[in-house]
């Protein structure tokens, strides 16, 4: 089992109290093993013989010293001393008991705030009034009890709530509420908490060109700077324009050659002697006539 010295997550709290009321000192101690408590006033161990009406307690963490119907003689300096086989820790508060009252009053309010995620967050008030008020912090109408996570501290008439690490859910209205007998004071704020931001970094983009759109590209580059032009002449020649240069080329035909067009239906189209003429020079750029050879004379 893992051992712990003690440690005050709460200390004790100064009080002025009004004569003839109760002075009550509170602190919080965590250890392990579970500590002991003893408590002083004035360097000396306090007992019901020393300070009689005095009621000690220690209950779950928590020690606590009341002392009913307090009079001038118990102002004065109150510890508690926590100590376990680990070590000890000593939390020390004045008493002061005055016949004089006030109600509470903030000289320094909350004040709401944005923060982010992940830091740490301190929330001050600064309260006065006699007797002393008791001080609480609260988050949307719930007491906030103090831990290692949700720090409560005191000095003088500071008082001050330490989130050790705040996350988005922290988020909402805080509120402090000062009390005595004399009279009650709130301060309240908004507490903001923004998520972490990220530097979205620049997506890369890459153009992949396939080997068809190449060969498209290339080949209207080609057609772009070709241009043909067929001209008809009565003397059979074609001038073309290629590259820029005119290149003439004289044909056998008196017209250019062309390409018969497909019919327009399944049937097969009759052949005519004009159809037999125009398929023959298709198939030859010159006229070609065919000469049957001779035979073998016949022997007699």
């Amino acid at each position: 089992m893992t051992t712990q010295a003690p440690t005050f997550i709460q200390p004790l709290q100064s009080v002025v109290a009004l004569e003839g009321s109760a002075a009550t000192f509170e602190a919080q101690v965590a250890g392990q093993p579970i500590p002991e408590v003893s408590w002083f006033r004035d360097g000396q161990v306090l007992s019901a013989t020393i300070l009689p009406g005095a009621q000690i307690s220690f209950s779950n963490g928590r020690a606590k010293l009341t002392i009913s119907g307090v009079t001038p003689v118990h102002s004065g300096r109150f510890s508690v001393r926590a100590t376990n086989g680990s070590g000890q820790a000593t939390s020390t508060a004045e008493l002061l008991v005055t016949a004089e009252t006030a109600p509470p009053n903030f000289t320094q309010r909350l004040q709401s705030m944005t923060v982010k995620q992940g830091s740490k967050v301190r929330l001050d008030v600064r309260v006065t009034g006699i007797p002393t008020p008791v001080v609480k912090f609260h988050r949307e109408g719930a007491e906030i009890q103090s831990s290692p996570d949700f720090q409560i501290v005191q000095d003088a008439d500071l008082y001050s709530l330490i989130i050790a690490e705040i996350y988005r859910e922290d988020s909402g209205t805080f509120s402090v509420t000062a009390t005595n007998n004399v009279g009650r004071a709130t301060s309240t704020a908004e507490l903001l908490v923004q998520g972490e931001s990220y530097v979205v970094p620049a997506k890369k983009t890459k153009t992949i060109v396939s080997t068809a759109h190449i060969s498209e590209a290339r080949q209207s580059r080609v057609e772009k700077k070709m241009e043909a032009h067929y001209e008809e002449k009565s003397s059979g020649t074609v001038e073309m324009v290629v590259g820029g240069r005119l290149v003439v080329q004289h044909l056998h035909h008196k017209t250019p050659p062309r390409v018969p067009p497909k019919p327009t239906s399944m049937s097969p189209t009759p052949t005519t002697a004009v159809g037999k003429v125009q398929a023959a020079r298709q198939q030859s750029p010159s006229p070609v006539r065919h000469v049957r050879a001779p035979g073998p004379s016949p022997v007699r």
